[in-house]
């Protein structure tokens, strides 16, 4: 049997001679090359996953309908299907967390408890559809859908699983709190550097107003005592160019001092090679002067 191909377009430089003269020019060619074996596994594993989506889509439809029809004979029909939408798309939500929470089997068994009992709440609110429309056997076949559709979903959830044994799943753990430790402390720092903004902000003010001093209720202290360069408030706004004139200024010269210098003025790491540039242009300029 003949293997199954698929025709592809190359391009290559080949050379090609005029009068003598050769030179590489740019040729396109067709190529026959051999198409993969077909991945059943995978192609039956997007099938279920296509297949538990039309179930929820239905359970969601028809669940909406139903409740939404019971509530509507005590509130606006728009308020009431709203409403009814929210049943099932609660369990499809808990769902959802519980998928992204597959590594983690505590945190995910909250979401599994919450998915469980908001099922049986939206069944029995079908049920009691049918039961005051007088259709027992409707209400309970409608129940029964939700029913079906979450346990479709579940199905096809452990088609996409990947277990993990104890020792790796500990593993992933360890890595997932050293990350999230890392990703929690993003928003503290920005909170620290707003507070050291607002609290170098407020010392500005009270030394203003009180003519120069930081504190009036010690009066020995110099007013003309110096300031540090750069303050936190505007470390932020401070560039690496405008740094590395400061440190020129100061009189340093060794490249690694100043990157070091540098760095502490703007309060993150700063590259080499710019530092060295800039320190290039100041000693033009100085030249040139």
């Amino acid at each position: 049997m003949k293997p199954r191909t698929r025709t592809i377009r190359r391009k290559a430089l080949v050379p090609h001679t005029v009068d003598g003269e050769t030179e590489l020019v740019l040729d396109e060619f067709d190529v026959e090359v051999p198409l993969p074996p077909r991945d059943w596994d995978s192609i039956v594993r997007v099938g279920v996953t296509a297949i538990a989506c039309v179930l929820v889509t239905v359970s969601l439809v028809w669940t909406t309908a139903s409740i939404g029809d019971l509530l509507a004979i005590a509130t606006i029909t728009a308020v009431a299907y709203a409403a009814g939408l929210a049943f099932d798309a609660t369990w499809i939500m808990c769902m959802g967390v519980e998928w992204l929470l597959r590594y983690d089997p505590e945190r995910a068994a909250l979401a599994r408890r919450a998915g469980h009992v908001a099922l049986l709440v939206s069944m029995g609110a079908v049920c009691a559809h049918g039961y005051l429309f007088g259709q027992w056997p409707v209400g309970i076949a409608g129940a029964s859908v939700s029913l079906l559709a979450k346990g479709g979903w579940t199905i096809a959830m452990r088609a996409h699983a990947r277990p993990l044994d104890p020792r790796t799943a500990q593993w992933v753990a360890k890595r997932r709190a050293t990350l999230d430790g890392q990703l929690a402390m993003i928003p503290v720092r920005r909170e620290l550097l707003r507070g050291e903004a607002l609290v170098e902000a407020d010392r500005d003010a009270r030394t203003a107003d009180s003519g120069g001093s930081a504190d009036p209720d010690r009066p020995e202290e110099s007013v003309d005592r110096p300031k540090p360069p750069v303050s936190s408030a505007n470390r932020r706004s401070l560039t690496t160019k405008d740094a590395a004139r400061i440190v020129w200024n100061r009189g340093i010269r060794d490249e690694d001092a100043a990157v070091r210098e540098i760095a502490n003025l703007v309060g993150r790491p700063v590259s080499p090679d710019t530092v060295v540039r800039y320190l290039r242009d100041l000693r033009s300029e100085e030249q040139a002067s």
